[in-house]
């Protein structure tokens, strides 16, 4: 890999060099490297574009990363990743996808990942997202999860947009049977004039079943940003949706979460906040020898990093 494919992947996926375990990078619309271990096995959709991702049942504290790097314009690439999550497991995946493009083409992926989750199975995903290229291509990210979660299963699902992306809609629909938990945290930050979407779809079918959304977004310059939730509980349930937004100069946000209780055992919460950067923490920052950009940067950083 070159010196711009191996930042990327730092980028997106914390790798320095390529993992020992189970692996999988598609590198402009094709699978470049997999590795396949005895208890994570990778194996190519027939069909169509994607990888099957197997855990066997009662597989502890294993990893696999699949990330994708696009590095040309003119590229539109679509794949299909099925996660098949056995019984009492206990796993991360990592994946993520960054664009470098320096064209005045427009690159694009679009990843529908699904995820089946079997009774007791825990999973942490981790998603990075990234744009970079001083080409006026545009650089477009429309990922789709779908995840199906057995009873008593687990599932923490971790998002990040770093500034660059020109356009994403990101989609996420989930299914929740009894006991099982679903935590979401999203973190997007837009510039100039980017537009992210974000679409949230949760059905708490099960009894005793719980999701948490919370999203963090900062939109500055003239971009745009627009979250919209939507839990449904349809048995003795808890759903949390929290939504805070940073808008800087001409940038605009959204936030439309939606519960709609069809037990009267669910309890569903919903916030929502939009607003500037407070003057007292810039002041307090800026007494301490930081420009006023710098200090937004550091608020910022905290903000969507912790």
């Amino acid at each position: 890999m070159n010196s711009v494919e191996q930042k990327l992947l730092e980028k997106i996926a914390d790798i320095h060099k390529i993992p020992s375990g189970a692996f999988n990078l598609r590198k402009n619309g094709i699978s470049e490297m997999r590795n396949s271990t005895k208890d994570i096995e990778i194996i190519p959709k027939k069909n169509k574009s994607g990888i099957d991702i197997i855990v066997k049942p009662n597989v502890k504290n294993k990893s696999v990363h699949i990330p994708v790097i696009i590095t040309v314009g003119g590229l539109q690439d679509l794949v299909y990743n099925d996660f098949y999550i056995g019984h009492d497991s206990d796993v991360v995946i990592v994946a993520g996808c960054g664009i470098h493009n320096k064209t005045c083409k427009r690159s694009e992926h679009n990843g529908i990942h699904t995820f089946h989750i079997e009774e007791n199975a825990k999973v942490k995903y981790i998603e990075k997202h990234v744009g970079e290229g001083n080409g006026s291509g545009d650089k477009i990210l429309n990922p789709v999860t779908k995840i199906i979660m057995k009873k008593n299963s687990y599932m923490e699902m971790e998002t990040l947009q770093l500034e660059g992306v020109t356009s994403t809609i990101r989609k996420t629909y989930a299914k929740l049977y009894d006991e099982a938990t679903l935590h979401i945290q999203e973190n997007i930050l837009t510039t100039y004039n980017q537009k992210a979407k974000t679409i949230f779809k949760v059905d708490l079918i099960g009894q005793n079943s719980s999701v948490e959304v919370v999203s963090h977004s900062v939109a500055k310059d003239n971009s745009f940003q627009e979250f919209k939730s939507d839990i449904i509980g349809k048995n003795k349930c808890f759903g949390h949706v929290e939504c805070d937004g940073i808008i800087l100069d001409n940038a605009r946000i959204i936030s439309t979460p939606m519960i709609d209780a069809l037990n009267n055992d669910a309890s569903l919460v919903h916030e929502a906040a939009i607003g500037k950067i407070a003057g007292d923490e810039l002041i307090k920052l800026m007494t301490l020898g930081l420009t006023k950009e710098e200090a937004e940067n550091t608020i910022i950083q905290g903000f969507l990093l912790g």
